[in-house]
């Protein structure tokens, strides 16, 4: 290398050579780095673009919360993500019950709690408990409607239960009432659910002894359960799964009076109690103060031929999700959804907005995310039951941790926009 210096640099003396030597390392070491720092930068461009990365996302990025303008949070993609999720850990939550605890019931692929989801053209802020406890300060949050919802309720209290300090939280149900609550009394915060799922008065509406092989429904009949909705602060319904039969029963008069009825299809009920849902919410919620929400579908991964599967497959043993675009199982009642869109689009023409939080899309793809067999049965199954697993497997409801925490999320991005 001395030779080389000397032929290429004649017109320096010896006596700088070793100074230069220095100056020169230096130099190429500053090239180096500088280098290697352009293209981790490129790389992390690049990540955030094609969301490849394991790394949290977005955990200063609090303008998410301040516009929601020109972003479709419903169509994207989900991430592995094992380093930002799960977004607490189920035996870290006691209100789980032993529906949704599948990793306590032998769920051993813990996978499915650990996808983000990643809308094409924005960002989902970095879920922060404390900061949703503040900004919810004083309110009263209830969910209104079916398990379904009563999965995503839970999801919501594990989600902010852990930075509330024992002696700060109770959850409890109300006598004699379909309420159950659960207090943060720190923030003097109440996150709530109201067992309701056809909204008005039905042969349904026990909280926990409600099978029914038909539906009975007296549409006459809603302020049974809307007056217990009245004081809440943001209100968060769903109503689909128990409107799967073809057909349902409207009572003429009461339930105590009456055995007449009309038999008439679940299309045409949907649409009739949505009706008398809408006119009772027009005129008896201050939509000045209540914030309201209305959850779309969620999918039902009975059918494993939609994805490529054999014979009567369903969501038992699957651990990954769908990652074709668009993808839609056909279990799903396209025209239940256009009808609550509807009835939502006629409730703005009359100055009332309830923002549908479209989960139907993003559900689809989670045929992993089900507890499938891994979860509690309150009746002992037969034999003849345990002989064949996919036929008693749960694909309706959700594991926790797992898929409505991000239903929270979305829910949540629309909440906290509008506290601001």
């Amino acid at each position: 290398m001395e030779k080389k210096i000397k032929r290429t640099m004649g017109i320096w003396e010896v006596r700088y050579m070793f100074e230069s030597s220095i100056i020169i390392f230096l130099i190429i070491g500053a090239l180096a780095t500088t280098t290697v720092y352009y293209v981790n930068d490129s790389n992390e461009q690049e990540t955030s673009v094609d969301v490849i990365s394991h790394t949290p996302h977005n955990v200063n990025n609090k303008d998410v919360y301040d516009s929601l303008d020109g972003c479709d949070l419903f169509r994207g993609k989900w991430v592995h993500d094992n380093d930002s999720y799960p977004l607490y850990m189920e035996h870290q939550c006691p209100y789980i019950p032993g529906e949704f605890s599948c990793e306590e019931y032998g769920r051993t692929d813990l996978k499915y709690q650990q996808w983000r989801w990643q809308p094409h053209a924005c960002n989902l802020p970095r879920f922060d408990a404390k900061r949703v406890l503040e900004k919810l300060r004083g309110k009263r949050v209830m969910f209104v409607g079916d398990s379904v919802n009563r999965n995503q309720w839970l999801s919501m209290v594990c989600m902010l239960q852990s930075v509330i300090p024992l002696g700060l939280k109770k959850m409890h149900k109300v006598a004699n009432a379909s309420l159950f609550t659960f207090k943060a009394f720190e923030y003097d915060v109440s996150i709530d659910f109201y067992w309701a799922p056809l909204l008005v008065e039905s042969n349904a509406d026990h909280p926990s002894k409600h099978k029914r092989s038909d539906r009975v429904i007296n549409i006459q009949s809603i302020e049974k359960h809307a007056k217990n909705w009245l004081n809440a602060d943001i209100l968060v319904f769903n109503s689909y799964l128990w409107w799967g039969t073809p057909t349902l029963k409207i009572l003429h008069g009461s339930f105590a009076d009456s055995k007449r009825y009309n038999i008439i299809s679940n299309h045409d009920g949907y649409k009739m109690v949505l009706e008398k849902w809408s006119n009772w919410f027009t005129t008896h919620i201050d939509h000045k103060r209540t914030q309201s929400y209305f959850m779309s579908m969620t999918a039902t991964h009975q059918r494993g031929v939609d994805w490529g599967m054999q014979g009567t497959e369903n969501c038992l043993n699957e651990t990954e999700p769908v990652m074709k675009e668009d993808f839609w199982e056909s279990g799903s009642d396209l025209k239940m959804m256009r009808i609550l869109e509807s009835s939502l689009d006629n409730l703005k023409s009359r100055g009332v907005n309830v923002q549908l939080v479209n989960i139907t899309q993003l559900t689809q793809y989670r045929k992993d995310g089900h507890p499938s067999i891994h979860r509690l049965f309150y009746s002992t199954l037969k034999a003849k039951q345990l002989s064949n697993p996919k036929g008693y497997a749960d694909c309706t409801h959700w594991c926790l941790p797992g898929v409505p925490d991000t239903w929270n999320e979305l829910l949540l991005a629309y909440i906290i926009q509008r506290l601001n």
